[in-house]
């Protein structure tokens, strides 16, 4: 909530436990009054009915709608977009915005269908990377990639039938990063539209990473040789 206030989202209102106290909640009053979000005062009860069951530890935040993004905006000095197709966990999904943030993305892509939303639940598992990173949502995700070809990405699906090991291959920059669903991978067609499959070779008997693990594996080794910190 804190990285909300300081981005300078756009809040409803925020709402506190009558009664509650301590210096974290205090910090989050203070940020508020200063950026004329107001702070309201209820029982509890209210909040869990707010939280819709999710864990608040006694402040909820009201946002308004989350305004995604579009592949217009991402800027022409983009270095490596994410795109997702068709991650449909929202802990996964949120797990992966919060890991390509913190890996240097400039967006996230993600369809209209077949995927999550950006949720109460994603927002919480990104722990304050939607603050700061684009998520940009679109109708037809081959149309995208092909979208991001005429910019001049060069698109590298992460699949374990990849020819190459993620380690070892050498990434054109711009990189566009494809990550498949949790149960199906990547989908023929959108297999088909990048420019090499990559995989990350596993020990034992599992074929696969879960997906926001896989991300994170990927996405630093990429930040470690390209980024400019």
């Amino acid at each position: 909530m804190l990285e909300a206030l300081k981005s300078g989202r756009e809040l409803e209102r925020i709402v506190a436990t009558r009664g509650a106290g301590g210096q974290r909640l205090q910090d989050i009053i203070n940020l508020a009054r200063d950026r004329h979000v107001p702070v309201r005062f209820e029982p509890r009860d209210q909040l869990d009915r707010l939280a819709q069951g999710s864990a608040h530890q006694g402040v909820v935040a009201i946002g308004r709608s989350f305004v995604y993004g579009t592949v217009e905006e991402i800027p022409d000095s983009a270095k490596l977009v994410v795109i997702l197709d068709g991650v449909e966990d929202p802990h996964n999904l949120g797990a992966i915005i919060r890991t390509a943030h913190c890996a240097g993305a400039d967006a996230v892509i993600i369809p209209e269908r077949r995927s999550a939303g950006i949720t109460d639940t994603v927002t919480k598992a990104a722990a304050g990377a939607l603050e700061y990173l684009p998520i940009v949502r679109v109708v037809n995700l081959n149309r995208t990639l092909e979208e991001l070809k005429k910019r001049r990405f060069w698109i590298y699906g992460l699949d374990e039938r990849g020819t190459e090991s993620y380690d070892r291959v050498g990434y054109g920059v711009p990189t566009g990063l494809v990550l498949g669903s949790e149960g199906e991978g990547l989908h023929d067609l959108v297999r088909r539209h990048c420019d090499a499959l990559v995989r990350i070779p596993l020990a034992g008997r599992i074929s696969s990473l879960n997906v926001s693990v896989a991300a994170g594996v990927v996405l630093f080794d990429w930040k470690r040789r390209y980024a400019v910190d």
